[in-house]
């Protein structure tokens, strides 16, 4: 197993993550999303995961307001703003090879094992 968790330093969700691999002894890689963000070959991975881009945002963050993607038409321009600020992102993703899921998802966490 191979897990990678992108979460925020603050996100309750991502440190109760964290503490579930924790008391299971599974390592876990974490990253800080807001400083290091996802490269676009792990957000291609994620985003066909999780069940496309819609799944990912987090339409109550402070980012999202501020680069009005509501306003945005094209995919594209989207997802760029999402790479480009990934504070916008729903936390934890967490990954396990070609497997994510976003939010606390301890039930299908334990599929994994």
């Amino acid at each position: 197993m191979n897990i990678q968790i992108f979460g925020k330093a603050k996100c309750f969700d991502s440190k109760k993550a964290q503490r579930y691999f924790k008391e299971r002894r599974i390592k876990f890689q974490f990253v800080e999303i807001d400083k290091f963000g996802l490269s676009k070959g792990e957000y291609a991975s994620v985003k066909s995961a999780v069940g496309g881009m819609d799944a990912l945002i987090d339409e109550n963050s402070k980012e999202h307001e501020s680069q009005f993607i509501a306003h945005l038409a094209r995919k594209e321009d989207i997802e760029g703003r999402l790479l480009d600020n990934p504070g916008m992102f729903k936390t934890p993703i967490v990954r396990n090879g070609k497997q994510a899921t976003i939010g606390y998802q301890p039930d299908i966490w334990a599929t994994w094992e």
